[in-house]
């Protein structure tokens, strides 16, 4: 049986991480490993940790990574990816060159007789200044305005920023869950129960948070985790749901599995 992967938050090319090297070639470890077994890998948001594609211009570096995937899509293997909040300025280099499936929305979808709606998650934040500063990396006026600026300035400010994003909020698998009550993404999932009762799974990442929680006698929210410290990721065979990480060339589950 052919199974699903979903997994998140690698930040790969991030400047406030030492080993930035060895992490991209650990997850192309992880991708050689599924491919045999993989039917699809959903990847949801911030698997780099700034990316912004001109027409004519891509950011050096991760050939690692996008050869990997386009060997997967070349295959046969579907490939989707979720933009999030620090790679979310793409057009259509990977969907035309990599062979990549694009989201720049939540996704709702059946996979295998679930019912899975998939996210970056940072579209729920409760944040007003987030909101606000979300809006503007969302602006087309603003986007165009960046575009202008020279390759050699931009990608170097956009890197800047998104190593200080980091640094600022931690985001090295330290981030503390807040709990059911208070996360912004487990609080939209019971919102939106409400009146889609048919999703068995949500799943989001941009938390750094590997948790794993039932709404109600059947829907889980899952949060992924990252690809920094955690290396965690869910697997799905068309019975069962696994939270896991992968470590040292295996895989170690780390929640209760549920039919």
């Amino acid at each position: 049986m052919k199974k699903v992967y979903f997994l998140s938050d690698a930040h790969l090319g991030s400047w406030a991480l030492e080993h930035r090297r060895t992490q991209e070639r650990r997850l192309v470890s992880f991708l050689d490993k599924i491919k045999n077994d993989a039917s699809a890998i959903y990847m949801l948001g911030d698997m780099f940790d700034f990316w912004y594609e001109y027409k004519y211009v891509v950011p050096k570096g991760y050939t690692r990574f996008l050869g990997k995937i386009s060997e997967l899509t070349d295959s046969g293997i579907e490939v989707h990816f979720f933009t999030g909040n620090h790679d979310q300025w793409c057009h259509d280099y990977f969907e035309k060159e990599c062979g990549m499936i694009m989201h720049s929305e939540p996704f709702l979808t059946e996979i295998m007789g679930k019912e899975f709606f998939l996210a970056h998650g940072d579209e729920f934040s409760d944040d007003n200044k987030y909101k606000v500063l979300r809006a503007m990396f969302r602006s087309s006026l603003l986007r165009r305005l960046f575009a202008a600026v020279h390759p050699r300035w931009s990608i170097a400010m956009g890197n800047g920023w998104a190593k200080h994003s980091m640094m600022q909020h931690k985001v090295k698998g330290d981030t503390p869950f807040m709990g059911a009550e208070k996360e912004a993404c487990a609080l939209f999932a019971r919102s939106y129960l409400k009146k889609h009762d048919t999703v068995d799974c949500f799943i989001f990442g941009h938390r750094h948070c590997d948790e794993d929680l039932m709404l109600d006698d059947k829907a889980r929210c899952i949060f992924l985790g990252d690809w920094i410290s955690t290396f965690a990721y869910v697997v799905y065979d068309g019975k069962i749901i696994s939270h896991e990480r992968y470590v040292e060339g295996d895989s170690q589950q780390i929640v209760l599995q549920s039919e």
